[in-house]
């Protein structure tokens, strides 16, 4: 099976979770996730099954947008509702001073390019292993300063001690990470109780489809039944809109398929195009090398 198909990831399982559920769902196992989603969050998680994995690099930088929910009072030492509270709940001595309009404030400066440490308790490897590990092992975590990009961080409600907010950030950056340096600057603590993915890149909540729907919809994938879930994946024309579409001949397609270059009608000036035979069968990622000689970097055979 081949495809890119949107999960509504639910809360409590790992995004690798989700890629061991599809592989049982469809019988596909050659099946990766673009941008890993924490266990407790839910929502948007993009995944590439069969020769569509070897289009990942192509969806790394994909800014990601989420509504979700922190707790005021203490941080944790995951940042999130899962770890050891940090500290006694300092709440009800801080609650009169801590009003909706100082938080919105204060997130003002999270707006735009900022520093960010990412959370020990996170998947950024240090020689080689993943910081979690040696979190949970209680060795130190000494993690490097990272430039994220926050384009939106509005804070929409409060109630007591939980604040809602909507936000987008760049790839790689950590809704937890923003979330404990708020507390921090509050002077009370923070943590991430919950958190719902609504987009990730051009992929959006609502042409997501959940696990569940998913096992309903045709559970004996494996055995060659898989048709009625490919039908559920993004057309193919619509991935990666940054590079135009171009549908090929016969005798260019022989020559692509083996790593040769050729001329196509594609007349604009971007870099790389979508090349296919038919309407829906994507057979390369091609260079454009000059005018219009493209050279295939990608090949889906």
């Amino acid at each position: 099976m081949n495809g890119l198909l949107v999960i509504d990831k639910p809360s409590g399982i790992t995004s690798h979770d989700v890629v061991a559920q599809m592989r049982r769902i469809t019988g596909e196992k050659s099946i990766g996730h673009l941008g890993t989603l924490d266990p407790i969050a839910t929502g948007v998680l993009p995944v590439l099954l069969g020769k569509y994995t070897r289009l990942a690099q192509y969806f790394s930088h994909a800014e990601k947008s989420y509504t979700g929910a922190m707790r005021l009072g203490f941080a944790t030492d995951t940042y999130d509702a899962e770890g050891t509270p940090e500290g006694p709940d300092r709440w009800p001595q801080f609650s009169s001073g801590v009003t909706l309009g100082r938080i919105r404030a204060m997130a003002i400066r999270f707006r735009g390019d900022i520093e960010q440490t990412p959370p020990a308790f996170s998947a950024k490897k240090i020689a080689g292993k993943p910081a979690y590990e040696l979190a949970r092992e209680g060795k130190p975590v000494e993690l490097k300063v990272e430039i994220v990009h926050v384009s939106s961080f509005v804070i929409t409600a409060m109630e007591g001690a939980k604040v809602t907010f909507n936000l987008a950030i760049s790839a790689g950056g950590y809704v937890r990470s923003i979330v404990h340096d708020l507390g921090e600057d509050l002077e009370c603590g923070a943590h991430l109780t919950s958190l719902r993915r609504t987009k990730a890149g051009v992929f959006s909540i609502e042409e997501a489809h959940t696990l569940d729907e998913l096992k309903a919809l045709d559970g004996n994938a494996a055995v060659g039944h898989g048709s009625a879930i490919e039908a559920l994946c993004v057309h193919p024309r619509t991935l990666l809109p940054e590079m135009p579409p171009v549908t090929a001949d016969v005798e260019s397609l022989g020559r692509l398929r083996n790593g040769a270059q050729v001329n196509l009608p594609e007349f604009s000036d971007a870099p790389l195009v979508k090349v296919f035979e038919g309407q829906s069968d994507l057979v390369a990622i091609a260079r454009r090398v000059a005018g219009t000689l493209f050279q295939p970097i990608v090949v889906m055979v």
